[in-house]
C-alpha cells in the first residue's frame, strides 16, 4: 500500500503501525485473518484469506442485520454486536479459528469490544 503525501500525521502513524503488524500477521486458508477498520461513526470487520487474496466474510455496523436494531450502549455496544454477527457468519461458512488483525488501532474500546463479541460468538483467536 502506498500512502498519499498529504495525509494527517495521525493517519500516517496508524498506517505505520498497521504495516508493522501486517508483517507478522498472515491469514491462511485454515486460519484466516479477522481485519478491523474503525471510523468515527462505524466499525467494519472482515475475514480474509491472504493466500487467495479474497474476503470470506464481512460485517459492519452498516449491515442490514443490525440496521433495524436499537442497540443501547452506543458505538462500543454496536462493535460487540458486529463481532457476534461476524462470528455467526463465519461459523456458517465453517470458519472457527482466526488470526486477529487490529489494523493499527489500540486493543481498547471498540476494537476490544468487537474481539470480545467475536469470541462470544464462537471464534477462536
Amino acid at each position: 500500500m502506498i500512502m498519499r503525501k498529504t495525509t494527517h500525521p495521525k493517519v500516517k502513524a496508524r498506517f505505520r503501525r498497521k504495516m508493522r503488524i501486517r508483517k507478522k500477521i498472515f491469514g491462511t486458508g485454515e486460519r484466516p485473518r479477522l481485519s478491523v477498520f474503525r471510523s468515527n461513526r462505524h466499525i467494519f470487520a472482515q475475514i480474509v484469506d491472504d493466500d487467495k487474496g479474497i474476503t470470506l466474510v464481512a460485517s459492519s455496523s452498516f449491515s442490514k442485520e443490525l440496521k433495524g436494531q436499537k442497540i443501547e450502549g452506543g458505538k462500543t455496544a454496536m462493535a460487540k454486536e458486529v463481532g457476534k454477527l461476524i462470528a455467526q457468519k463465519a461459523k456458517a461458512k465453517g470458519i472457527e479459528k482466526v488470526v486477529f488483525d487490529r489494523g493499527g488501532y489500540l486493543y481498547h474500546g471498540r476494537v476490544k469490544a468487537l474481539a470480545e463479541g467475536a469470541r462470544e460468538g464462537g471464534l477462536i483467536f
